[in-house]
């Protein structure tokens, strides 16, 4: 008896050895559902998983410590859409001046008619605290576009054509993920407009997120349901589409504070979650789930981790 059980204890280590050195999605469809649950329950993550569940890939994570609390999937390589803007975010809060105003230039050009927009012209001037709220409420592909811009200007200390500044940006982003340890990350651009080289894993994303809510800014702007323009120069309004934290809403959840949406027809229906409640803070990662699954999801996952 004492034998069979070195030998099942020397095949779940050989297992873990393999899940962490193969990606999973190469792998026969069993043997990588069998890799993922055996390293899930080694990790001490809890099973069976959460019913009913929409999204390819999940998780839940304890904002204080970084603790996973339940996943899915979590290292699966998927496309974030416009949670990316969590990274573009961080970025330009980091390096930018929050009061500086920046001029939209010609990268507005861009803008495509099916994409989201914050609605910002060539020439239009707005503080680095307007555009962040200007790409992470209504999801402005044209805000986070002028921000990458701006960065990308700032940090080279030259002025640049609009494809070589978003080149540049998109430097950063990598190396800032990796910096912050989402090493199975690739961004090509600030928005997440679909891209094949563009993608990440439910951890990584999940790992950035905590990143972007520790710092103080980030968080008060992305916990507003309307938010009002702070430069004198611009007289806007932004509504969040994070329907978890707006009050009249069928989603709303009590406590939630962030964080963002995200959808693209590869990338499906993504939302990055928050909420703070008995001191207790999370955040939720759902990719690639359904219209409404998205919102059950985090509201699942949400539940999940305040009863853990």
């Amino acid at each position: 008896m004492r034998k069979k059980w070195l030998a099942l204890l020397a095949m779940i280590v050989l297992l873990l050895f393999l899940s962490n050195n193969l990606q999973l999605e190469r792998l026969h469809p069993r043997a990588a559902a069998l890799l993922n649950k055996v390293e899930t329950h080694w990790r001490g993550l809890k099973i069976p998983e959460l019913k009913d569940v929409e999204g390819k890939a999940i998780l839940v994570m304890d904002q204080e410590n970084g603790k996973i609390l339940y996943a899915h999937n979590d290292k699966k390589k998927m496309y974030p859409a416009s949670t990316t803007k969590i990274l573009t975010a961080l970025i330009v809060l980091e390096k930018g001046e929050p009061d500086e105003l920046v001029t939209v230039g010609e990268e507005a050009r861009l803008r495509r008619a099916d994409e989201s927009s914050a609605g910002l012209w060539e020439g239009d001037r707005l503080s680095v605290q307007d555009l962040v709220a200007a790409m992470m409420l209504p999801s402005g592909n044209d805000a986070a576009r002028t921000a990458a811009v701006y960065i990308a200007e700032k940090d080279t200390g030259q002025k640049l054509g609009t494809e070589e500044a978003l080149a540049h940006f998109a430097e950063l982003m990598n190396r800032r993920a990796k910096e912050l340890g989402a090493k199975n990350s690739h961004f090509v651009n600030p928005h997440g407009l679909h891209d094949p080289d563009h993608y990440t894993t439910a951890r990584d994303i999940a790992v950035i997120a905590k990143a972007a809510m520790n710092h103080e800014l980030f968080q008060a702007i992305v916990n507003e349901s309307v938010y009002y323009s702070q430069g004198q120069e611009s007289a806007s309004s932004y509504h969040n589409r994070n329907r978890l934290i707006q009050p009249d809403n069928e989603w709303y959840f009590r406590g939630a504070n962030g964080i963002k949406t995200g959808y693209t027809e590869m990338a499906g229906y993504c939302l990055v979650g928050s909420a703070l409640r008995n001191n207790k803070e999370l955040i939720t990662v759902v990719l690639h789930s359904t219209e409404l699954g998205v919102w059950s999801d985090t509201i699942k996952l949400l539940d999940y981790g305040f009863k853990s």
